[in-house]
């Protein structure tokens, strides 16, 4: 039995741990619950969270111009993946601390007026919700159980704490809203890898570059080194461009030992007849 992408996309959310929530959950994330755990842990509803990036997709797609949405991620977590979803969809992001008053003070330098916004933790960035309240801005956001809905009109239940999760909430979501303006299709798929939506801890990004210095060193070096002849006047190709020999050798007719330069043969006179030599002069073979 063939497997449809919405299966395909469920298996990557179970293995990604975006159906795992925490341990309190409030009265408005009930409906998104599937049951809870012997742990006390709450799981989410994995169809529903799917039918909401479905949904976010649609609106995310509605709008025309993508440089009016704004994707922010106070988490460390989920900061590449706003950064690699605002890539790929054209979208503007916020990472880090938000500056309050970057939607309401317009004699601010870093003033925005977006027309949506996508938040990843409405914990984190609970100033960024309260204003776009305050300036009627749509907010899409990451819900796990223990989230505040106040100020969210679109709630995507799903795991917002983990590294793996966020980044494959946002690496779905960017590739359905590609689907939806046709820019990825059956196909032509989509090439773009998940983990480059995953937080990448700070030690992994040094062990990464330690072990591209030797490799970058070795190269330079083999450019770097001079090769034979190459200090007496010759390019890297052995190339004299001045003409001259090289010390100690001789160049032209005076590197035959015991030359003698032959005499240059006198041009016959016209209406002579020409003379040829008897093929007996060239020896028996002839």
């Amino acid at each position: 039995m063939a497997v449809t992408m919405k299966e395909n996309d469920i298996q990557n959310l179970l293995a990604a741990q975006c159906h795992l929530g925490t341990k309190n959950c409030t009265e408005h994330m009930e409906r998104y619950v599937y049951r809870r755990r012997n742990d006390g842990v709450f799981v989410f509803n994995l169809e529903k969270t799917w039918e909401k990036l479905q949904m976010a997709a649609r609106i995310i797609v509605a709008i025309e111009n993508p440089q009016d949405i704004v994707a922010i991620s106070a988490r460390p977590y989920g900061q590449r993946g706003v950064l690699k979803f605002a890539h790929y969809a054209g979208a503007n992001s916020i990472v880090g601390r938000h500056t309050p008053g970057s939607f309401t003070n317009q004699m601010q330098k870093g003033f925005q007026e977006p027309r949506l916004l996508i938040i990843t933790d409405p914990r984190t960035d609970h100033q960024a919700i309260r204003e776009a309240g305050y300036m009627n801005i749509p907010v899409i956001a990451f819900c796990d159980t223990d989230s505040d809905l106040a100020g969210v009109d679109i709630a995507i239940p799903a795991n917002n704490k983990g590294k793996h999760a966020i980044g494959m909430l946002y690496w779905l979501l960017t590739r359905m809203i590609l689907q939806m303006r046709g820019t990825v299709s059956t196909s032509n798929p989509w090439d773009v890898m998940v983990d480059m939506f995953f937080y990448r801890e700070p030690e992994e990004v040094k062990e990464a570059e330690a072990e591209q210095e030797p490799a970058e060193a070795a190269e330079a070096g083999f450019g770097a080194a001079q090769l034979p002849g190459e200090g007496e006047g010759y390019d890297p190709y052995g190339y004299n461009p001045a003409g001259e020999p090289a010390t100690g050798f001789a160049a032209g007719f005076d590197a035959a030992v015991g030359f003698e330069a032959a005499a240059a043969p006198q041009a016959a006179a016209p209406g002579a007849p020409i003379e040829y030599a008897a093929p007996e002069a060239f020896g028996s073979q002839f």
